[in-house]
């Protein structure tokens, strides 16, 4: 049941609209009516398809936004009294999808402190914020370095502890830890929860991770500007059907535990979290049920990889190379791409993957080591870089970054329209990119590129790339901000030209669900250079490696992991989704009479 609160709401809103682009013919509504009261200490997660309002929602709640029609409240202060908004957004503090919207400083530590300072604090104060929300976002040893020499995840814990050093009554997370790896996501996320929990914060959280939900108080559910659901995350998780439609995942887990409860009689079907579930399992299996289970399948032996498109040797690069500020960034890699193949690239926040494969097609040029693409060793003179270019295609980790056309069609429209294509062609090809990845050719092609929210503006950056019919895609982080539906339809197309077009991929992810699924290879890459590369079993089947590497495994092959660490499993063996779990467990239930349902 929802906890139960007795004080007034910190935050009300009441019958808020709003849209953009009003001024124009075609205006497009953002919020429709919405009604929401958020209680002081109260945790709440707001989910919803990309473009359902979440992020307008959360600019209301510190007056960045003031809405059209209705009324937004924080304390006593009406958002639209100018008065108060210095009051409101010391209150509210907010941590946005991008972090370089938000860093202002040269130096990570000055950039911390600006907060703090504009707050007048004492200097002192100001030292003591800053050591303690640096040392809570684990960025303390980069506290010199300038924000541009960071990667996107340690950019956006820099954002997490500027926020945190003006100590609000309410956090406001939005999408902040899209960027980061498992661990770096769950260690922010622990943070925020100590906030909540131990000091009384009140905690909002925006999330297309639907794992993150999971401890919230409530959840709530956006679609097409209004909220349609809300209620515990226990309650609507196991309405799965709906929030299906509403374009809504579930944990991983719990899909687990409801087909885990369609085979076994009384097995619950609203499990959350990897602990609930082994905890429900042990309970459940007697001690004469922990016997070997069934072997995996046995792989069959990978066919000869195909030639090799890219291939790179004991590379090492330096950022700021050759003036005091020098960084290391990777050091001694070893890595080919081959034809036809995709191959995943994982790794904590900061590891060099985003370095490594701008070398993919020489975007950065090795300093040490040797780079052949198609053939060509990139640090010989005469190279065509625009022809390797051509031919390899980069999504960057920030949309934005390659988004600089005032129009959606236009944006897309630049590349063929460099080629020299005529009119009808550069349409086709637009038409076709924007149709690829769920973007309505009619609906968005004038639309506003900057007004578009963070997840459309990933599916137009890689509509970019894609009108450009590159014979390799490089994507780094393709599906962050993208809800589970435009998830799916995503990867879906790219896979289907995988199959029909023969088009290479190389997927860098923190999304482990999703690699396991697609890749034939996955590269682990820690401190700048390469420490395990197989087959996603033979990858996941380290779990022990992946987590003191600050990352994680698929939720189910961490069930199985721990079953087998517990006695439950006696052989250790290595499932990548839901369907492979669902059969390993059922046979431990087998023996049970009446256990498992015909």
């Amino acid at each position: 049941m929802l906890k139960e609160f007795v004080v007034a709401p910190i935050i009300r809103l009441e019958n808020v609209h709003y849209s953009y682009q009003s001024e124009t013919d075609q205006p497009v509504k953002a919020l429709d009516g919405v009604n929401l009261a958020v209680q002081p200490g109260e945790y709440l997660v707001i989910v919803g398809h990309n473009g359902s309002g979440k992020s307008t929602l959360a600019k209301h709640l510190n007056a960045l936004l003031l809405p059209a029609e209705g009324e937004v409240w924080v304390k006593d202060w009406n958002t639209t009294d100018p008065r108060h908004v210095r009051d409101i957004r010391s209150t509210v503090g907010m941590v946005f999808q991008s972090p370089d919207n938000q860093i202002v400083a040269t130096i990570v530590e000055e950039d911390v402190a600006f907060g703090p300072e504009n707050l007048g604090l004492p200097h002192s104060e100001i030292v003591r914020r800053v050591d303690w929300s640096l040392d809570q976002v684990g960025m303390t040893p980069l506290r010199h370095r300038a924000p541009h020499l960071l990667s996107g995840g340690q950019k956006q814990r820099v954002c997490i502890a500027g926020m945190l050093a003006m100590r609000p009554q309410v956090l406001v997370l939005d999408e902040s830890t899209a960027m980061l790896d498992p661990l770096g996501r769950r260690e922010v996320l622990d943070i925020a929860y100590r906030l909540n929990k131990d000091e009384g914060v009140t905690l909002i959280a925006i999330t297309h991770y639907m794992e993150e939900a999971v401890a919230a108080d409530r959840l709530v559910v956006m679609s097409e500007g209004r909220i349609v659901l809300e209620g515990t995350p226990r309650d609507l998780f196991a309405q799965a059907g709906r929030l299906r439609e509403l374009q809504i995942d579930v944990p991983q887990v719990t899909q687990l535990a409801a087909a885990l409860s369609e085979r076994i009689d009384d097995f619950p079907n609203d499990i959350l979290t990897v602990a609930e579930l082994v905890d429900t399992i042990r309970q459940r299996v007697s001690p004469r049920d922990g016997r070997p289970a069934p072997a995996g399948a046995a792989e069959s032996p990978a066919p000869p990889l195909p030639e090799r498109i890219i291939d790179i040797k004991d590379l090492t690069y330096y950022y700021m190379y050759d003036t005091p500020l020098q960084v290391k960034a990777v050091s001694g890699i070893n890595l080919d791409v081959c034809q036809g193949e995709i191959l995943g690239i994982i790794g904590h926040t900061g590891s060099g993957k985003s370095t490594v494969i701008q070398h993919f097609n020489a975007l950065l040029l090795p300093h040490e080591g040797q780079v052949t693409i198609f053939g060509q060793d990139v640090r010989q003179n005469g190279i065509d870089v625009k022809s390797i270019r051509r031919r390899i295609g980069l999504v960057f980790q920030f949309p934005e970054a390659q988004l600089f056309e005032h129009y959606v069609g236009d944006d897309i429209a630049f590349g063929p329209r460099n080629l020299k294509l005529s009119r009808e062609d550069v349409r086709a090809r637009v038409k076709q990119a924007m149709q690829s990845v769920g973007l309505g050719f009619e609906e968005f092609k004038d639309r506003i590129t900057f007004g578009l929210s963070g997840g459309q503006m990933r599916r137009v950056a890689l509509a970019g790339v894609l009108a450009l019919e590159p014979e390799v895609l490089v994507l780094d982080e393709p599906t962050s901000g993208l809800d589970p539906q435009g998830r799916n339809q995503l990867l879906d197309h790219i896979l289907e030209l995988h199959r029909t077009e023969g088009l290479t991929l190389v997927l860098v992810s923190h999304n482990m669900e999703e690699l396991a699924r697609v890749c034939d290879r996955i590269c682990v890459i820690s401190e700048g250079r390469v420490v395990s590369i197989g087959s996603p079993a033979e990858v996941f089947g380290r779990p022990a490696m992946l987590r003191e590497l600050s990352l994680g495994v698929p939720p189910v092959t961490d069930v199985i992991d721990q079953l087998h660490h517990t006695g439950v499993l006696s052989n250790p063996t290595t499932v990548l989704n839901v369907d492979q779990a669902v059969e390993l467990l059922v046979h431990l239930f087998e023996a049970e009479p009446g256990k498992v349902t015909d």
